[in-house]
Protein backbone atom coordinates (compact mmCIF):
# COMPACT_ATOMS: atom_id res chain seq x y z
CA UNK A 1 0.00 0.00 0.00
CA UNK A 2 1.25 3.46 -0.90
CA UNK A 3 2.12 5.61 2.07
CA UNK A 4 0.10 8.77 2.66
CA UNK A 5 2.06 11.65 4.14
CA UNK A 6 0.42 13.53 6.98
CA UNK A 7 0.32 17.31 7.16
CA UNK A 8 2.77 17.19 10.10
CA UNK A 9 5.27 15.03 8.20
CA UNK A 10 5.03 17.08 5.07
CA UNK A 11 5.56 20.45 6.74
CA UNK A 12 8.14 19.19 9.21
CA UNK A 13 10.46 17.51 6.76
CA UNK A 14 9.84 18.98 3.36
CA UNK A 15 11.70 22.25 3.88
CA UNK A 16 8.80 24.29 2.50
CA UNK A 17 10.04 27.28 4.46
CA UNK A 18 12.64 27.64 1.74
CA UNK A 19 11.63 30.55 -0.48
CA UNK A 20 12.41 28.66 -3.65
CA UNK A 21 9.96 25.93 -2.72
CA UNK A 22 7.05 28.19 -1.87
CA UNK A 23 6.56 29.06 -5.53
CA UNK A 24 3.71 27.19 -7.21
CA UNK A 25 5.09 26.12 -10.54
CA UNK A 26 4.27 24.41 -13.76
CA UNK A 27 2.77 21.18 -14.98
CA UNK A 28 4.95 18.13 -15.39
CA UNK A 29 5.83 16.63 -18.73
CA UNK A 30 7.81 19.64 -19.89
CA UNK A 31 11.09 17.87 -20.59
CA UNK A 32 10.03 17.40 -24.20
CA UNK A 33 12.59 19.35 -26.29
CA UNK A 34 10.12 19.67 -29.18
CA UNK A 35 8.38 22.43 -27.23
CA UNK A 36 11.44 24.65 -27.45
CA UNK A 37 10.72 26.07 -30.89
CA UNK A 38 7.10 26.74 -30.00
CA UNK A 39 7.82 28.72 -26.85
CA UNK A 40 11.30 30.20 -27.04
CA UNK A 41 11.11 32.00 -30.38
CA UNK A 42 10.43 35.38 -28.73
CA UNK A 43 11.73 36.14 -25.26
CA UNK A 44 10.85 39.09 -23.05
CA UNK A 45 13.26 40.46 -20.44
CA UNK A 46 11.76 42.96 -17.97
CA UNK A 47 14.11 45.11 -15.87
CA UNK A 48 12.59 46.81 -12.84
CA UNK A 49 14.40 49.96 -11.66
CA UNK A 50 13.19 49.91 -8.07
CA UNK A 51 12.73 53.05 -6.02
CA UNK A 52 11.69 55.56 -8.66
CA UNK A 53 14.48 56.47 -11.09
CA UNK A 54 14.89 60.16 -11.93
CA UNK A 55 14.13 60.16 -15.65
CA UNK A 56 15.07 63.81 -16.17
CA UNK A 57 18.66 63.09 -15.09
CA UNK A 58 18.70 59.87 -17.11
CA UNK A 59 17.68 61.27 -20.50
CA UNK A 60 18.43 64.96 -20.11
CA UNK A 61 16.65 67.85 -21.89
CA UNK A 62 19.94 69.74 -22.12
CA UNK A 63 18.59 72.57 -24.29
CA UNK A 64 15.81 73.47 -21.85
CA UNK A 65 16.63 76.35 -19.52
CA UNK A 66 13.78 75.39 -17.19
CA UNK A 67 15.57 72.13 -16.44
CA UNK A 68 18.64 73.99 -15.20
CA UNK A 69 16.60 76.60 -13.35
CA UNK A 70 14.71 73.88 -11.47
CA UNK A 71 17.90 71.94 -10.76
CA UNK A 72 20.68 74.42 -9.92
CA UNK A 73 22.90 71.78 -8.30
CA UNK A 74 21.59 68.52 -9.81
CA UNK A 75 21.32 69.60 -13.44
CA UNK A 76 23.84 67.73 -15.60
CA UNK A 77 26.09 70.33 -17.30
CA UNK A 78 25.37 70.55 -21.01
CA UNK A 79 28.98 69.83 -21.95
CA UNK A 80 28.84 66.52 -20.05
CA UNK A 81 25.63 65.24 -21.61
CA UNK A 82 26.01 62.41 -24.15
CA UNK A 83 23.90 63.94 -26.90
CA UNK A 84 21.38 61.75 -28.70
CA UNK A 85 19.75 64.52 -30.75
CA UNK A 86 19.45 68.30 -30.58
CA UNK A 87 17.30 68.21 -27.47
CA UNK A 88 18.08 65.18 -25.35
CA UNK A 89 21.08 63.17 -24.23
CA UNK A 90 22.22 60.43 -21.86
CA UNK A 91 23.56 60.90 -18.38
CA UNK A 92 27.39 60.64 -18.71
CA UNK A 93 27.28 57.43 -16.63
CA UNK A 94 25.49 55.71 -19.53
CA UNK A 95 28.22 55.82 -22.15
CA UNK A 96 27.98 52.05 -22.66
CA UNK A 97 24.51 52.50 -24.17
CA UNK A 98 25.58 55.00 -26.83
CA UNK A 99 26.55 52.43 -29.45
CA UNK A 100 23.36 50.44 -28.84
CA UNK A 101 21.29 53.60 -29.31
CA UNK A 102 23.10 54.73 -32.45
CA UNK A 103 22.98 51.19 -33.91
CA UNK A 104 19.18 51.41 -33.92
CA UNK A 105 18.75 48.82 -31.16
CA UNK A 106 17.12 51.06 -28.56
CA UNK A 107 13.88 53.05 -28.30
CA UNK A 108 13.19 55.66 -25.63
CA UNK A 109 9.60 56.37 -24.61
CA UNK A 110 9.14 59.66 -22.79
CA UNK A 111 6.34 60.71 -20.43
CA UNK A 112 5.10 57.22 -19.53
CA UNK A 113 2.74 56.93 -16.55
CA UNK A 114 -0.95 56.61 -15.73
CA UNK A 115 -3.93 58.80 -14.77
CA UNK A 116 -4.25 59.98 -11.16
CA UNK A 117 -0.72 58.86 -10.23
CA UNK A 118 0.15 57.62 -6.76
CA UNK A 119 3.47 58.69 -5.20
CA UNK A 120 3.69 55.80 -2.73
CA UNK A 121 6.43 53.28 -3.60
CA UNK A 122 4.30 50.33 -2.55
CA UNK A 123 1.09 51.41 -4.24
CA UNK A 124 2.65 52.67 -7.45
CA UNK A 125 4.77 49.54 -7.85
CA UNK A 126 1.63 47.49 -7.23
CA UNK A 127 -0.10 49.43 -10.04
CA UNK A 128 2.76 48.80 -12.46
CA UNK A 129 3.13 45.14 -11.52
CA UNK A 130 -0.57 44.30 -11.71
CA UNK A 131 -1.44 46.75 -14.53
CA UNK A 132 -4.32 48.12 -12.51
CA UNK A 133 -5.82 51.58 -12.61
CA UNK A 134 -4.95 53.90 -9.74
CA UNK A 135 -8.46 53.45 -8.33
CA UNK A 136 -8.57 49.64 -8.35
CA UNK A 137 -6.66 46.86 -6.65
CA UNK A 138 -5.78 43.61 -8.42
CA UNK A 139 -4.34 40.51 -6.77
CA UNK A 140 -2.58 39.11 -9.84
CA UNK A 141 0.31 40.41 -11.93
CA UNK A 142 0.10 41.11 -15.65
CA UNK A 143 2.66 38.40 -16.46
CA UNK A 144 0.87 36.06 -14.04
CA UNK A 145 -2.37 36.57 -15.96
CA UNK A 146 -0.46 35.95 -19.17
CA UNK A 147 0.62 32.61 -17.70
CA UNK A 148 -2.97 31.83 -16.67
CA UNK A 149 -4.16 32.53 -20.21
CA UNK A 150 -1.28 30.89 -22.04
CA UNK A 151 -0.99 27.76 -19.91
CA UNK A 152 -4.56 26.48 -19.89
CA UNK A 153 -3.55 23.44 -21.93
CA UNK A 154 -0.25 22.91 -20.13
CA UNK A 155 3.08 24.73 -20.13
CA UNK A 156 6.73 23.86 -20.30
CA UNK A 157 8.72 24.43 -17.13
CA UNK A 158 9.63 27.86 -15.88
CA UNK A 159 7.66 29.79 -18.50
CA UNK A 160 8.57 32.90 -16.49
CA UNK A 161 11.67 33.20 -14.29
CA UNK A 162 12.55 35.95 -11.86
CA UNK A 163 16.26 36.04 -11.08
CA UNK A 164 15.89 36.60 -7.36
CA UNK A 165 15.16 34.75 -4.14
CA UNK A 166 11.54 35.87 -4.00
CA UNK A 167 8.79 36.20 -6.57
CA UNK A 168 7.33 39.63 -7.30
CA UNK A 169 3.64 40.32 -7.81
CA UNK A 170 4.19 40.68 -11.57
CA UNK A 171 4.66 36.95 -12.07
CA UNK A 172 1.80 35.75 -9.85
CA UNK A 173 -1.43 34.60 -11.51
CA UNK A 174 -4.62 32.98 -10.29
CA UNK A 175 -3.67 29.49 -11.44
CA UNK A 176 -0.07 29.81 -12.59
CA UNK A 177 2.96 31.56 -11.16
CA UNK A 178 6.44 32.18 -12.39
CA UNK A 179 9.37 30.86 -10.38
CA UNK A 180 12.11 32.72 -8.51
CA UNK A 181 15.61 31.35 -9.12
CA UNK A 182 18.62 33.24 -7.88
CA UNK A 183 21.07 30.36 -8.40
CA UNK A 184 20.05 27.17 -10.23
CA UNK A 185 22.54 25.07 -8.25
CA UNK A 186 21.09 26.13 -4.91
CA UNK A 187 17.52 25.51 -6.03
CA UNK A 188 18.54 22.07 -7.29
CA UNK A 189 20.36 21.28 -4.04
CA UNK A 190 17.34 22.35 -1.99
CA UNK A 191 15.16 19.81 -3.78
CA UNK A 192 17.54 16.87 -3.39
CA UNK A 193 16.49 16.09 0.18
CA UNK A 194 15.63 12.35 0.22
CA UNK A 195 12.23 13.05 1.75
CA UNK A 196 11.40 15.52 -1.01
CA UNK A 197 12.52 13.05 -3.63
CA UNK A 198 10.28 10.42 -2.08
CA UNK A 199 7.33 12.81 -2.25
CA UNK A 200 8.12 13.78 -5.83
CA UNK A 201 8.11 10.14 -6.96
CA UNK A 202 5.18 8.99 -4.82
CA UNK A 203 1.86 8.29 -6.48
CA UNK A 204 0.05 8.95 -3.24
CA UNK A 205 -1.59 12.30 -2.51
CA UNK A 206 -3.08 13.14 0.86
CA UNK A 207 -6.77 13.86 0.92
CA UNK A 208 -6.73 17.33 2.43
CA UNK A 209 -6.97 20.02 -0.24
CA UNK A 210 -4.22 22.26 1.12
CA UNK A 211 -1.88 19.28 1.47
CA UNK A 212 -2.74 18.25 -2.09
CA UNK A 213 -1.71 21.73 -3.19
CA UNK A 214 1.60 21.54 -1.32
CA UNK A 215 2.24 18.09 -2.76
CA UNK A 216 1.62 19.32 -6.29
CA UNK A 217 3.82 22.35 -5.67
CA UNK A 218 6.67 20.17 -4.45
CA UNK A 219 6.45 17.78 -7.40
CA UNK A 220 6.43 20.61 -9.91
CA UNK A 221 9.16 22.63 -8.20
CA UNK A 222 11.43 19.58 -7.95
CA UNK A 223 10.97 18.83 -11.65
CA UNK A 224 11.59 22.48 -12.55
CA UNK A 225 14.71 22.59 -10.37
CA UNK A 226 16.12 19.55 -12.15
CA UNK A 227 15.38 21.03 -15.56
CA UNK A 228 16.85 24.45 -14.78
CA UNK A 229 19.96 22.93 -13.21
CA UNK A 230 20.66 20.67 -16.20
CA UNK A 231 20.22 23.53 -18.67
CA UNK A 232 22.39 25.82 -16.56
CA UNK A 233 25.35 23.52 -17.30
CA UNK A 234 24.98 23.76 -21.09
CA UNK A 235 26.43 27.24 -21.59
CA UNK A 236 28.76 29.22 -19.35
CA UNK A 237 29.40 32.70 -20.66
CA UNK A 238 33.00 33.73 -21.23
CA UNK A 239 31.88 37.30 -21.83
CA UNK A 240 33.04 39.88 -19.30
CA UNK A 241 30.16 41.19 -17.20
CA UNK A 242 30.28 43.78 -14.42
CA UNK A 243 30.99 42.22 -11.02
CA UNK A 244 27.80 43.66 -9.56
CA UNK A 245 24.73 41.69 -8.50
CA UNK A 246 22.85 43.16 -11.46
CA UNK A 247 25.67 42.14 -13.80
CA UNK A 248 25.65 38.59 -12.40
CA UNK A 249 21.88 38.37 -12.80
CA UNK A 250 21.98 39.49 -16.43
CA UNK A 251 24.78 37.02 -17.09
CA UNK A 252 22.60 34.27 -15.64
CA UNK A 253 19.70 35.29 -17.89
CA UNK A 254 21.97 35.31 -20.95
CA UNK A 255 23.25 31.84 -20.08
CA UNK A 256 19.72 30.49 -19.74
CA UNK A 257 18.63 32.06 -23.04
CA UNK A 258 21.70 30.86 -24.95
CA UNK A 259 21.44 27.36 -23.47
CA UNK A 260 18.01 27.03 -25.11
CA UNK A 261 15.90 26.95 -21.97
CA UNK A 262 12.19 26.85 -22.59
CA UNK A 263 11.37 30.22 -20.98
CA UNK A 264 9.31 33.09 -22.34
CA UNK A 265 9.80 35.82 -19.70
CA UNK A 266 12.73 36.79 -17.49
CA UNK A 267 12.46 39.40 -14.72
CA UNK A 268 15.41 41.23 -13.13
CA UNK A 269 15.56 44.15 -10.68
CA UNK A 270 18.06 46.92 -10.00
CA UNK A 271 17.80 49.46 -7.18
CA UNK A 272 17.37 51.45 -5.10
CA UNK A 273 16.78 54.64 -7.06
CA UNK A 274 15.01 56.42 -4.18
CA UNK A 275 17.27 59.48 -4.28
CA UNK A 276 15.82 61.97 -1.80
CA UNK A 277 19.28 63.26 -0.85
CA UNK A 278 22.72 63.41 -2.44
CA UNK A 279 21.27 62.00 -5.64
CA UNK A 280 24.19 62.55 -7.94
CA UNK A 281 26.52 59.85 -6.60
CA UNK A 282 23.92 57.13 -6.04
CA UNK A 283 22.11 57.58 -9.34
CA UNK A 284 25.39 57.77 -11.24
CA UNK A 285 26.46 54.46 -9.73
CA UNK A 286 23.15 52.76 -10.55
CA UNK A 287 22.91 54.11 -14.09
CA UNK A 288 26.45 52.92 -14.73
CA UNK A 289 25.49 49.45 -13.49
CA UNK A 290 22.45 49.50 -15.77
CA UNK A 291 24.39 50.61 -18.84
CA UNK A 292 27.38 48.32 -18.34
CA UNK A 293 25.18 45.33 -17.56
CA UNK A 294 23.02 45.84 -20.65
CA UNK A 295 26.07 46.39 -22.83
CA UNK A 296 27.54 43.02 -21.81
CA UNK A 297 24.16 41.29 -22.00
CA UNK A 298 23.38 42.46 -25.54
CA UNK A 299 26.92 41.71 -26.74
CA UNK A 300 26.76 38.18 -25.30
CA UNK A 301 23.42 37.53 -27.02
CA UNK A 302 24.67 38.93 -30.32
CA UNK A 303 27.80 36.79 -30.18
CA UNK A 304 25.57 33.72 -29.84
CA UNK A 305 22.97 34.84 -32.41
CA UNK A 306 20.16 35.20 -29.85
CA UNK A 307 19.71 38.97 -29.64
CA UNK A 308 17.26 38.78 -32.53
CA UNK A 309 14.93 36.69 -30.33
CA UNK A 310 14.92 39.03 -27.33
CA UNK A 311 13.03 42.18 -26.37
CA UNK A 312 14.14 44.05 -23.24
CA UNK A 313 12.34 46.88 -21.51
CA UNK A 314 13.06 48.83 -18.34
CA UNK A 315 10.57 50.54 -16.04
CA UNK A 316 10.41 52.29 -12.67
CA UNK A 317 7.35 52.82 -10.46
CA UNK A 318 7.50 56.60 -10.98
CA UNK A 319 9.88 59.38 -11.92
CA UNK A 320 10.95 62.25 -9.68
CA UNK A 321 9.72 65.81 -9.25
CA UNK A 322 11.06 68.37 -11.70
CA UNK A 323 12.54 70.61 -9.01
CA UNK A 324 15.36 69.39 -6.81
CA UNK A 325 14.83 69.51 -3.04
CA UNK A 326 16.92 71.14 -0.31
CA UNK A 327 18.94 67.94 0.22
CA UNK A 328 20.36 67.86 -3.32
CA UNK A 329 17.96 65.12 -4.22
CA UNK A 330 14.54 64.74 -5.79
CA UNK A 331 11.24 63.60 -4.31
CA UNK A 332 8.62 61.21 -5.69
CA UNK A 333 7.15 62.33 -8.99
CA UNK A 334 5.01 60.85 -11.75
CA UNK A 335 5.73 60.22 -15.45
CA UNK A 336 9.05 58.76 -16.54
CA UNK A 337 10.98 57.32 -19.46
CA UNK A 338 11.13 53.68 -20.53
CA UNK A 339 13.86 51.99 -22.56
CA UNK A 340 13.33 49.18 -25.06
CA UNK A 341 16.17 47.13 -26.57
CA UNK A 342 16.11 44.70 -29.48
CA UNK A 343 16.54 44.05 -33.19
CA UNK A 344 12.82 44.34 -33.90
CA UNK A 345 12.13 47.97 -33.06
CA UNK A 346 10.00 49.90 -35.54
CA UNK A 347 11.06 53.32 -34.29
CA UNK A 348 14.53 53.17 -32.79
CA UNK A 349 15.72 56.38 -31.19
CA UNK A 350 13.46 58.74 -29.25
CA UNK A 351 9.86 57.73 -29.95
CA UNK A 352 7.86 60.73 -28.75
CA UNK A 353 8.05 64.31 -27.54
CA UNK A 354 10.45 65.47 -24.85
CA UNK A 355 9.01 66.22 -21.40
CA UNK A 356 7.14 69.54 -21.41
CA UNK A 357 8.56 71.49 -18.46
CA UNK A 358 6.18 74.39 -19.17
CA UNK A 359 3.11 72.24 -18.61
CA UNK A 360 3.36 70.55 -15.22
CA UNK A 361 0.83 69.09 -12.81
CA UNK A 362 1.66 70.62 -9.43
CA UNK A 363 5.37 70.41 -10.20
CA UNK A 364 5.26 66.98 -11.85
CA UNK A 365 5.45 65.78 -15.44
CA UNK A 366 2.17 64.89 -17.14
CA UNK A 367 1.99 61.44 -18.65
CA UNK A 368 1.42 61.21 -22.41
CA UNK A 369 1.63 57.42 -22.74
CA UNK A 370 -0.23 55.03 -20.42
CA UNK A 371 2.17 52.27 -19.36
CA UNK A 372 -0.56 49.74 -20.14
CA UNK A 373 -0.25 50.72 -23.80
CA UNK A 374 3.29 49.35 -23.63
CA UNK A 375 2.08 46.18 -21.91
CA UNK A 376 -0.68 45.75 -24.51
CA UNK A 377 1.86 46.19 -27.30
CA UNK A 378 4.26 43.65 -25.80
CA UNK A 379 1.48 41.13 -25.17
CA UNK A 380 -0.02 41.49 -28.64
CA UNK A 381 3.00 42.06 -30.86
CA UNK A 382 5.72 40.15 -29.02
CA UNK A 383 4.14 37.44 -26.88
CA UNK A 384 1.31 36.89 -29.35
CA UNK A 385 -1.56 36.78 -26.88
CA UNK A 386 -4.86 38.52 -26.19
CA UNK A 387 -3.84 41.79 -24.52
CA UNK A 388 -7.41 42.88 -23.80
CA UNK A 389 -8.18 39.64 -21.96
CA UNK A 390 -5.10 39.99 -19.77
CA UNK A 391 -5.33 43.75 -19.11
CA UNK A 392 -9.09 43.81 -18.67
CA UNK A 393 -9.71 46.51 -21.28
CA UNK A 394 -8.44 47.64 -24.64
CA UNK A 395 -5.46 49.98 -24.78
CA UNK A 396 -4.04 51.57 -27.89
CA UNK A 397 -1.20 49.56 -29.42
CA UNK A 398 2.01 51.54 -29.88
CA UNK A 399 3.82 51.32 -33.22
CA UNK A 400 7.13 50.34 -31.66
CA UNK A 401 7.68 46.60 -32.32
Amino acid sequence: MKKRFSRREFLQYSGLASTALLVPGFLKGFQNPIALNAYADKILVVIQLSGGNDGLNTVIPFNNDIYYNKRPTLGIPKQQVLKLNDEMGFNPAMSKLQDIFHNGEMTILNNVGYPNPDRSHFRSMDIWQTASGSGETLTTGWIGRYLDSHCKDGCPAHMAIEVDDTLSQTLKGNQKNGIAVSRPDLLYKATQNPFLQKIATSESIASEDNLDYLYKTMVETTSSANYIYEYSKIYTSKYEYPTTEFGRHLKRVAEMIISGMNTRVYYVSLGSFDTHSNQSNSQTRLLQQLAEGLDSFTADLKQNDRFKDVLVFTFSEFGRRVSENASRGTDHGTANNIFLFGNNLKHPGIFNETPDLNDLDEGDLKHRIDFRQLYATVLDKWLGTNDELILGKKFEILDII
